[in-house]
């Protein structure tokens, strides 16, 4: 009989063990813990960098600091070069990925991805003199692009079947960009955050925006555990409600600028 009670009294005490693990969620230890941690990539302007004053700014960041406003939570932004985003998450170094990352279906074999909170769009980045003012202008053109990349490879394939003009590769981003500044090549292909970027920066004074290109759209989410499927659920209604509220083409207008229209973070017939 005793040995019964003590069985019995265990079981209570398990039970009630496993339904409190059941109900905690990584939701609820963000809001009691006081503290945001955000995974953020700060070599990716304009989505990540740091600042004159050596500050974490950007469109990633200022999506951090309005998800802890609302959580009610301070903001904690954790520097992550993008092979770390995930390893970040994982280890418990952050609580969220805010760094752009693609919602791949390998990617979510590893990690929780909301959807899209932000698109990259590819656009055609020329001269203001060379008389490109869209993508079908590029036909027969001098173009080229960053080696190994998306765009890169698209273009590439694109001058061949047309059958006309040239390509070039170049090692480096920097290096694709000069030599459209200094008219080794008429254009080039690149996200519409790169080319907001550059434009910002002054440092070619002669490039502009001719244009979409017609490539896939990059959609990326934030991210968090797997299983942490309240947060996830909180994530997904987050970014719903920055689009709703209009703040996502309040920041997309702030961090890449009003001559290129915010991307559609809908889809035809997935995302409504």
């Amino acid at each position: 009989m005793k040995n019964r009670t003590f069985a019995v009294a265990l079981s209570a005490v398990l039970t009630s063990s496993f339904i409190a693990t059941a109900q905690a969620d990584k939701l609820d230890d963000i809001i009691g813990s006081g503290k945001l941690r955000c995974a953020v990539t700060l070599d990716f302007p304009p989505m990540g960098f740091r600042d004159e004053a050596n500050k974490p700014a950007g469109f990633d960041v200022d999506y951090c600091n309005d998800l802890a406003k609302i959580l009610g939570v301070e903001p904690e932004v954790v520097e992550t070069p993008f092979p770390d985003r995930i390893p970040a998450l994982i280890s418990g170094r952050a609580d969220v990925i805010v760094a752009s990352t693609s919602d791949t279906l390998e990617r979510a074999k590893t990690v929780g991805l909301t959807v899209p909170y932000f698109a990259f769009q590819m656009v055609v980045l020329t001269r203001d003199n060379t008389g490109i003012n869209s993508f079908d202008d590029l036909k027969g053109k001098a173009l080229g692009n960053t080696s190994g990349t998306y765009e890169a490879i698209a273009l590439e394939k694109d001058v061949k079947s047309w059958g006309s003009g040239s390509f070039r590769a170049y090692q480096s981003q920097n290096d694709t960009l000069l030599a459209v500044a200094q008219g080794h090549i008429d254009a080039t292909v690149v996200t519409n955050t790169v080319a907001a970027a550059t434009l910002k920066s002054g440092k070619y004074k002669n490039l502009k925006v001719a244009g979409n290109a017609p490539y896939v759209i990059d959609y990326v989410s934030l991210g968090a555990k797997r299983n942490e499927y309240g947060l996830l659920r909180y994530l997904d209604l987050f970014v719903n409600q920055q689009v709703r509220t209009g703040r996502y083409k309040e920041l997309f207008t702030k961090w890449v600028g009003t001559e290129i229209a915010p991307t559609d973070l809908t889809v035809p017939q997935v995302y409504y």
